[in-house]
């Protein structure tokens, strides 16, 4: 196990009813605020009229930000800090999924930068300060709620990167299951791959020894696994979107991977994907990530996807490779029982655009720790997923 500083700053409001919470924590920084949004959902399920009326009744100065789209575009981003700026805003409330989240952080970085936002994700700037954000959360997906990553999409450049830094933490999130209720089946599909791949990508490690933190993981796995088909048979259930919505949060808050190095490639050549296709992040997971495992499978590796098959699928085999294949077919007929596509052709995407898609997924040089991985690398995965 490596070395490593513990900062989970995130306060959490986790449970029913909790989204009266966040007057008092919202005036603890600023009493104007940027309340960023989607579409019509938090309209359609009552929570826009919750929180205007929780901003009026806090006696909060507040502007919006509406139309936040997945795979959140870099000129909304610009949009919100030109907001901020003119009308001195000093607090983001980010009400949506990881996109709103995201594009919030995005901007919270990008009001004190006196240049392009696109910058912070081009790696031509790193973040120096930022304004204070929190979120109410109504999608379990991304774990955006409780850390400081975001992924932003050019739609000029046809790119999809990332950024991160511990400034763009929350300061707090309101977690109520209840507001997941209405989240369509295709998209909580999706969620439970997110989240899933989330915990793969820091499972699978070149670090041996923490043992800790695999059986966190493992067990997070298992909670995709009890819960997945739950969420999509049974949207209402509160149990079921409690636990989904906790395990989104834990999977990439940065418990799993300290003392660890994640991988990521698999999440990489996705955002190559959705770039280009602009396909559902969960969706482009469902397809990139089984056969990320298959092609990363070799001497070095089959030892930990052994493990993972005997510790997650109950597989036990005295051949490493038998075993890692059986766990692989597993996981690819896991996603496809929740309804996801698991081949590039189900989506509509053929093999056009590989080269350019692998290309940008190595942008910024050769790619995962795992294994790593190199252009031809990528256009191998990308076929394979064909």
């Amino acid at each position: 196990m490596l070395d490593f500083d513990y900062s989970i700053s995130t306060k959490v409001f986790f449970g029913k009813n909790r989204v009266g919470e966040i007057g008092e924590e919202i005036k603890k920084y600023s009493d104007r605020v940027l309340f960023a949004y989607g579409g019509a959902s938090i309209k359609n399920s009552g929570l826009y009229a919750v929180i205007i009326n929780l901003l009026n009744k806090n006696k909060i100065t507040y502007e919006e930000l509406s139309g936040i789209q997945p795979n959140p575009r870099i000129k909304s981003v610009r949009e919100g800090v030109n907001l901020c700026r003119a009308n001195k805003l000093r607090f983001i409330l980010a009400v949506g999924g990881g996109s709103v989240i995201d594009c919030s952080k995005a901007i919270a970085a990008g009001i004190y930068y006196n240049a392009d936002p696109w910058d912070f994700f081009a790696k031509k700037a790193r973040v120096e300060k930022a304004l204070p954000l929190g979120t109410v959360l109504t999608l379990a997906a991304t774990g955006s709620e409780m850390n400081g990553f975001s992924v932003i999409s050019n739609e000029e450049t046809k790119e999809k990167l990332a950024m991160g830094n511990d400034l763009l933490r929350p300061k707090f999130s309101v977690l109520d299951p209840a507001y997941t209720f209405t989240v369509s089946k295709k998209h909580t599909a999706a969620g439970v791959v997110d989240i899933y791949t989330h915990i793969l990508e820091q499972y699978f490690c070149p670090v041996q020894g923490a043992y800790v933190q695999d059986k966190l993981a493992e067990g997070l796995i298992k909670v995709c696994l009890k819960y997945g088909h739950l969420a999509v048979k049974e949207p209402w259930n509160y149990e079921v979107r409690a636990n989904l919505m906790w395990a989104g949060s834990l999977a990439l808050n940065g418990i799993l991977t300290y003392g660890k190095i994640g991988d990521w490639a698999a999440h990489v050549i996705e955002h190559a994907l959705s770039a280009v296709y602009d396909i559902t992040h969960g969706v482009g997971l469902a397809i990139i990530g089984p056969n990320w495992m298959e092609y990363v499978l070799d001497e070095k590796t089959a030892g930990k996807f052994a493990e993972y098959a005997k510790n997650v699928w109950g597989i036990e085999s005295k051949d490493d490779f038998d075993a890692a294949k059986k766990a692989i077919a597993k996981t690819r007929e896991f996603f496809r029982s929740l309804g996801m596509p698991v081949s590039l052709r189900e989506v509509g995407i053929g093999d056009e655009k590989i080269e350019e898609m692998a290309k940008k997924a190595v942008v910024f040089g050769d790619i995962g720790n795992f294994r790593k991985l190199n252009t031809s690398d990528v256009v191998k995965i990308l076929r394979s997923a064909l």
